[in-house]
C-alpha cells in the first residue's frame, strides 16, 4: 500500500511540477489526518451506540467529554 501512495505522489509531482514535494507531503499528511479522525469518530459512535450530542449518552457514564487536539511528532530518521 505504501508503494501505491509513493507511485501516486510521484505521478502528482510530475503533473503538478509547480508544487514542491514538501507541499505535496503536507497535503497528503493533512488529508490522512482528516481521514483518520473521521474513522476514529465513526468508531467511537459505533462503540458508544449513539451519535455525538445525542441525549442518550447524557449521564450514562459513557459520555463524550470533548475534544483535545493532539499533534503527533514524526521521527523521520532512518
Amino acid at each position: 500500500m505504501i508503494e501505491a501512495f509513493e507511485t501516486l505522489r510521484l505521478a502528482l509531482i510530475r503533473i503538478y511540477s509547480k508544487i514542491t514535494t514538501d507541499e505535496l507531503d503536507d497535503l497528503f499528511r493533512r488529508h490522512l489526518e482528516l481521514a483518520v479522525n473521521s474513522l476514529l469518530q465513526a468508531e467511537l459512535t459505533a462503540f458508544l451506540d449513539y451519535e455525538k450530542y445525542d441525549r442518550a449518552g447524557f449521564n450514562s457514564g459513557n459520555s463524550r467529554n470533548g475534544i483535545i487536539r493532539v499533534r503527533l511528532k514524526q521521527n523521520t530518521e532512518n
